[in-house]
């Protein structure tokens, strides 16, 4: 008698790697639960750590006759707020607040903070929408007296260390490709992903960087661009041009929404996903 036939599973289940993934038995239990692909995020871990990781995917995906996919997730920019004396501070609706680029990193309290990105003050102007903890907290900017960026609070709440900042409607200028993501990306074709994310592409120019980066070491990794900034969605040519660039993309809703507004993100996202498809990625 013959076996029914299944249908090809389009849908692949990711798993992020991490500490809890290192007890014993668990990615054995991942693999045989159906994961596809396993990711290895840059922004945490010494290299040895995802060195050793995905030596025992490839150990375990050959004890369970599978093949599982590797992809290195880089970074990226991170535009954060620095810390308070007291950990955490109430911001009031109506209430003025500075971003001061100057203040020492643990100096804020609940008039300014401190900022890890310098050049704030040269990206925003007076109007510009600020959010902050994933859209949490909303701050108009009133003026620039560089370093210092004073705004007035829209939307209040708690604000605690460390927090992202995002620019309504985009506009942010951070490079794609930081000097760790570069390192990153070194120990990427060292241990010898399949797939490596760039974080918050603006264009097909931040894709084809990390392509030359790749260089022949690294000329069989795939590139998926995340796309998680307004700008890369900004116009259909802007989009296509960072598809075609890649071997695929990631729709990156946390930021994306963020910086594009909830009402917009399902529409872009099927329009990310049609754009993919037509163009074979």
């Amino acid at each position: 008698m013959s076996r029914p036939l299944h249908p090809i599973r389009r849908t692949k289940i990711v798993a992020t790697l991490g500490p809890a993934s290192d007890r014993d038995g668990v990615l054995d239990a991942l693999i045989a639960a159906g994961v596809d692909v396993v990711r290895l995020n840059f922004s945490h871990g010494a290299p040895e750590d995802h060195r050793r990781r995905l030596l025992a995917v490839r150990e375990a995906a050959e004890r369970h006759g599978r093949t599982v996919a590797a992809l290195g997730d880089l970074q990226g920019p991170k535009i954060r707020i620095a810390r308070f004396a007291e950990g955490a501070v109430h911001l009031d609706e109506g209430q003025a607040f500075v971003l001061d680029m100057s203040l020492e990193r643990d100096a804020g309290d609940a008039h300014r903070v401190g900022c890890d990105y310098p050049t704030l003050a040269e990206d925003v102007a007076a109007g510009d929408v600020l959010l902050l903890d994933d859209g949490r907290l909303e701050l108009v900017v009133e003026r620039v007296e560089a370093p210092r960026v004073h705004t007035t609070v829209r939307v209040g709440g708690k604000l605690s260390n460390n927090k992202g900042i995002n620019k309504q409607g985009g506009g942010l200028s951070a490079a794609a490709l930081t000097d760790k993501d570069r390192a990153d990306l070194k120990t990427a074709i060292d241990i010898g992903v399949d797939y490596l994310a760039i974080s918050f592409p603006r264009s097909a120019a931040d894709m084809q960087l990390a392509r030359e980066l790749l260089g022949e070491a690294g000329q069989d990794i795939g590139l998926v661009a995340k796309i998680e900034r307004a700008e890369a969605v900004a116009d259909p040519e802007t989009l296509d041009d960072i598809i075609r660039a890649s071997e695929a993309v990631m729709v990156a809703r946390g930021d994306l929404g963020v910086e594009i507004g909830d009402a917009q993100l399902i529409g872009v996202q099927k329009r990310i996903i049609q754009r993919a498809r037509t163009l074979n990625r």
